[in-house]
């Protein structure tokens, strides 16, 4: 099954962009995912095909017009009706590995893009509209978010990546940061890679890149780790245990 992308943005010519050089690029030319952009301006109902206007209330800055937003979407969702829509928007929830792969073992997706200051609330009452962040940054448009939700779903898909584990000893799969790597040259400036990695004891190796996982996020994402701590102790069962 082709995993199906539909952009709705102001600047398609963003699309492919680097999705269309290696792994993505590839992949979309064996025929694994499939890209179309729908230009937002094409739903403008006047001459000048406006697509935003000064926000009600007052400030700077414009909006981007309810109705039009409107339509785009009908339009999106007619070609495909299963595929969910995400806007891309800093007031979003942050999107997780978790999303990420529920997003990849589905049909597709469909992504507005933001801009200028971003959309008419009421849009996400009358669609079903999902607001993803991709960090606690502002960018100048939805597009390189889109861009980078796409990276991480087209990745996922059967057959993209070469080795099968590279999926699933990465970052954020299991909770935690990935361990660090190593590779030739053995000495380097007088930095050496691990002995532990150079002995051939796979159960000790594997020991040592659980333990640095485990170190490094706490050091370096103590929200994570967190988290990890929370889920390690909560009970298989999901019952309480007693005290």
């Amino acid at each position: 099954m082709t995993f199906a992308a539909t952009i709705i943005t102001l600047y398609p010519e963003m699309f492919p962009g680097p999705l269309g050089v290696s792994l993505a690029g590839r992949a979309r030319e064996e025929g694994a995912w499939s890209l179309e952009t729908v230009q937002l301006r094409d739903f403008a109902a006047d001459k000048h095909r406006t697509v935003d206007d000064t926000p009600a209330g007052g400030g700077a800055g414009m909006v981007l017009k309810v109705d039009v937003l409107g339509r785009a979407i009908d339009h999106a969702l007619a070609l495909h009706p299963d595929c969910p829509v995400l806007a891309m928007t800093p007031r979003g929830k942050p999107i997780t590995q978790e999303r990420i792969r529920e997003l990849a073992g589905g049909p597709g997706v469909t992504i507005l893009c933001g801009r200028f200051e971003g959309f008419d609330e009421r849009i996400f009452e009358g669609r079903a509209v999902e607001q993803v962040s991709v960090g606690d940054i502002v960018l100048s448009g939805g597009e390189p978010a889109a861009l980078m939700v796409l990276d991480a779903c087209i990745r996922l898909l059967p057959g993209v990546m070469g080795a099968t584990e590279s999926g699933h000893e990465e970052s954020f799969e299991e909770g935690l940061l990935e361990y660090p790597h190593y590779t030739r040259p053995v000495d380097w400036e007088g930095r050496t890679i691990p002995e532990v990695l150079r002995s051939g004891d796979h159960a000790k190796i594997a020991a040592w890149r659980k333990l640095r996982a485990e170190e490094d996020t706490r050091l370096r994402r103590p929200d994570l780790w967190e988290r990890h701590r929370g889920a390690r102790d909560r009970p298989a069962s999901g019952a309480r245990r007693e005290k």
